[in-house]
């Protein structure tokens, strides 16, 4: 008893201080406590983790994370504060926040407050002194599940019970839920940004966006390389968007269950063969499902920013940040085209199989023609890309804006602005070089700051 009186007085005289005691359970009956570092509250969501080692604040704004706990696998969170220029979003949609140690006194030149006290003021329940490494391992052996964060019953029995009544992710619409009512313009390229990158492209190209919880920094990604961005709801008309004559679409990110956001690839169906078409994450999903294809959940998802794909095309590895629990299953696309395959006609499980080959093999889709794999995941051999070849058409599962994350994929922004210009060789894009187009370093702002 002494022993635990003295750890408090000590923990109260520094920066974390005495906080108030917290439980995470999961649905298969785990418990692991903790304490309260943000708002107070009780939150249930689908318990996921996230591998990148900085950008936990572009992390917990991203729309993507709409109905989940996301735990932070990097065990300090918060140690550079702050800069709301860095949000997502206007607007937090992730359920709660799960960190091994919160540090409450930031230092660096551009925090403007605390990480714990911006999700207080979000109202986000968040739980630290957690073991997210033991956390991790457990949903990697077990698969994502429900779980609660709660600060207010501290009962685990109790806290099980709530949590196995809670709703799933799956089939639930989650991306009307953090997409926008209206069309509306974007241009907005913060101030702040300038020290690290350089002003956007001419604009050249009128391009529709459909927000399906859409990122800021993909949207910025679009106007750098000279589109001038016009970003409509979720489930706008394929009509509404041929009416405003564009170059291009683009088709956002978002969360949860493709498969329950059917207003939209409903409309992806209308827009393939009429303008050209460029998706990302659930984008990407919207894309597939219009072709006819079938998703799958993964066992615990992607989320990081150190995930391999390879580049089919080229033969090139790119380091990507990813955020997605759902994938496409390619063999549901359609068949084999073996003279376009390698000699190939029977499907593989593992899609590593075309990486070692490098080859990127071509499916015959009974809706739009021949479907290319141009992108595949290395940890696990799962789809990350693909390229319609007789329709202006691609797409791929991740972000490739580095908000947070590596600069590897920003030739995909590049890659769209190609294919409005109607060259068949757009993905064919030395990616050692794009990779740091747009940023600016050693610039007089950024040395003074170094």
């Amino acid at each position: 008893v002494r022993m635990v009186t003295s750890l408090s007085k000590l923990l109260g005289n520094t920066s974390v201080g005495s906080r108030p005691k917290a439980l995470l359970v999961l649905e298969d009956g785990s418990v692991f406590e903790g304490f309260s570092c943000a708002a107070e509250g009780e939150v249930f969501g689908e318990v996921c983790f996230n591998t990148s080692l900085e950008g936990y604040l572009e992390i917990i704004s991203d729309p993507s994370y709409a109905g989940q706990i996301i735990t932070m696998t990097y065990p300090q969170i918060g140690n550079y504060g702050v800069n709301l220029d860095d949000l997502q979003a206007d607007s937090l949609a992730l359920r709660g926040l799960v960190v091994h140690e919160m540090c409450f006194t930031p230092s660096n030149w551009r925090s403007t407050q605390s990480l714990p006290e911006y999700l207080k003021g979000q109202n986000v329940v968040a739980i630290g002194g957690i073991d997210t490494r033991a956390l991790t391992s457990h949903l990697r052996d077990k698969g994502a599940q429900r779980g609660v964060i709660s600060t207010v019953d501290l009962d685990p029995a109790s806290l099980l019970a709530k949590v196995r009544e809670s709703e799933s992710i799956v089939g639930v619409n989650l991306a009307k839920t953090v997409s926008r009512n209206a069309a509306q313009g974007f241009d907005e390229l913060p101030a702040s940004h300038s020290f690290a990158v350089a002003g956007p492209a001419e604009e050249r190209y009128n391009v529709v966006a459909y927000d399906c919880g859409v990122k800021k920094s993909i949207l910025q990604g679009l106007v750098r390389v000279g589109c001038k961005l016009t970003v409509v709801p979720w489930d706008t008309p394929a009509e509404e968007v041929l009416a405003m004559n564009p170059d291009g679409v683009f088709l956002s990110n978002g969360p949860g269950d493709p498969d329950a956001v059917g207003e939209t690839y409903h409309q992806v169906e209308k827009l393939i063969g009429k303008v050209p078409v460029f998706g990302i994450c659930l984008g990407h999903q919207m894309i597939s499902l219009a072709s006819g294809a079938q998703m799958e959940k993964l066992k615990f998802g992607h989320r990081g920013g150190n995930q391999p794909v390879m580049n089919l095309r080229t033969g090139r590895v790119e380091i990507t940040a990813q955020n997605h629990g759902f994938g496409l299953l390619f063999d549901t696309l359609g068949p084999l085209v073996p003279e376009l395959s390698d000699g190939v006609g029977e499907h593989v499980s593992d899609l590593r199989f075309w990486a070692e080959r490098k080859v990127a093999p071509v499916v015959e889709n009974d809706r739009f023609g021949k479907i290319q794999l141009t992108h595949v995941n290395l940890n696990d051999g799962t789809a990350e890309g693909i390229a319609f070849l007789d329709q202006p058409v691609f797409s791929v599962q991740y972000h490739p804006e580095a908000s947070p994350g590596p600069t590897d994929a920003h030739y995909l922004f590049t890659a769209f602005a190609r294919l409005m210009d109607g060259d068949s060789d757009y993905l064919n894009i030395d990616i050692a070089s794009d990779r740091l187009s747009g940023w600016v370093f050693g610039a007089e702002e950024g040395e003074a700051h170094a």
